[in-house]
């Protein structure tokens, strides 16, 4: 694959789309911060979306923060529109990879996603929608794998750690792994927390259109994926973080069992159970928990239900979501951990009989999940793709994460960036 910029063809390495947006500002950030570990030592990038003004405005901003006078000058700037199909191949045929920042991706995605397709750059995005993720896999894999183009979702918070922490935990193991699974807590510091709205809408519209998931999935007809050691189970308490635990509503497991099945698949690896929760502190969030989902469950059913929910985010999430998302003062305190609780045989047992004899706990660590570790995750992704083509797949296509970069040094690299994964 192509990854030497050619100055006449393609002269950037990764162009930034959506740039301007909430995240996209911290993604520029982001690579400024890394431009030494582009190939040969010198990252080519630049900076694409709507509004040559709020581009200008970003570089600016960047500037300041980074203490990086030059950005102001030496980063171009792209105008292109999601819908103008014209910019969007203009900005296509110009990078090697493009970061996709603008989501919701089920409303945005899908013209960017072809954008690519159609003039050979690859994709990287940080979608946590399974319905989006999914349906260009099933729309776009055997074009993206005749161009040679690599397409890789969930690129972010979602589903890196999750989706690269079954991973290493399985590398870790002497044996044969065959179940994990997760909990995620996020700890803030004392002016707490929030997430931007983005994400929040993103999450309505996915409950609101979770019937057209199991219908897509019905398009791959894929045989299931064989179970070996004994089937995992739900469960709403855990004694393993000393808080109350509700399965994870993120892409996570979805992203994690894509990846199982493509290693299954291609290199005849045991596929791995998978389990997420998310702790949820104490009996009062609990109940708190409680009357929130259920007043999401109910209005996402209706059109005006959306739109209050849509409208108020802050009202409906007790103010975990807000339209400001939260400050830089907010974001240096915060943190997550993902503890990992692994279960399998060891070498000298047979795996399809009798219970697991082998345990393994690793813990995968990082700095405020949106917008500090979301472009740590993208940009080393990118970087990875730059740096490490033989490790890639042998051909293009849709790819998770785990798929992608099961062979690659993506793990350390992430490590070197302050998202620390560790056995315990």
């Amino acid at each position: 694959i192509a990854t030497e910029v050619d100055e006449a063809a393609r002269p950037y390495h990764l162009i930034i789309f959506g740039a301007t947006g909430f995240t996209g500002q911290f993604v520029v950030e982001e690579v400024a911060r890394t431009v030494s570990e582009g190939p040969k030592g010198n990252l080519k990038w630049a900076v694409a979306g709507r509004s040559r003004q709020k581009l200008e405005k970003v570089l600016e901003q960047a500037a300041g923060a980074l203490s990086k006078p030059e950005l102001r000058t030496q980063v171009d700037i792209i105008v292109a529109d999601v819908g103008e199909p014209d910019s969007l191949a203009a900005m296509c045929k110009r990078a090697v990879i493009v970061l996709n920042c603008v989501g919701p991706y089920r409303f945005h995605g899908e013209s960017v996603v072809r954008a690519c397709v159609e003039n050979g750059a690859h994709h990287i995005d940080i979608s946590g929608e399974p319905q989006f993720l999914e349906s260009m896999q099933l729309n776009y894999n055997s074009q993206a794998a005749e161009k040679g183009v690599y397409i890789i979702g969930s690129c972010g918070f979602d589903s890196i750690p999750a989706d690269m922490g079954v991973l290493y935990t399985r590398d870790q193991f002497k044996g044969t792994l065959t179940a994990v699974e997760s909990f995620l807590t996020v700890s803030s510091g004392p002016d707490g927390g929030c997430i931007h709205d983005g994400t929040w809408q993103s999450a309505i519209y996915g409950l609101a259109d979770r019937h057209k998931l199991s219908s897509l999935r019905r398009k791959f007809n894929h045989k299931p994926l064989p179970t070996v050691g004994p089937k995992l189970k739900r469960r709403y308490i855990n004694k393993e973080i000393q808080q109350y635990a509700l399965p994870f509503m993120g892409s996570d497991p979805a992203v994690v069992r894509r990846t199982q099945r493509f290693l299954s698949e291609e290199h005849q690896d045991t596929p791995v159970q998978y389990g997420a929760y998310a702790g949820i502190g104490g009996i009062g969030n609990v109940i708190k928990l409680m009357f929130a989902g259920m007043m999401f469950w109910f209005l996402v059913k209706f059109s005006f239900g959306r739109n209050l929910l849509t409208k108020y985010p802050e009202f409906f999430s007790y103010g975990f979501f807000t339209k400001a998302g939260p400050t830089r003062k907010q974001m240096e305190a915060s943190s997550f951990q993902i503890s990992f609780h692994g279960e399998g045989y060891t070498e000298d047992q047979d795996p399809s009989k009798g219970k697991p004899n082998a345990k393994i706990r690793t813990l995968v660590q990082g700095p405020e999940c949106g917008y500090v570790a979301t472009p740590i995750a993208m940009v080393q992704a990118a970087l990875t793709v730059l740096n490490e083509p033989s490790a890639l797949p042998k051909k293009g296509g849709v790819y998770t994460p785990g798929a992608a970069f099961a062979k690659s040094t993506f793990i350390d690299r992430l490590n070197k960036h302050g998202i620390q994964f560790s056995v315990v």
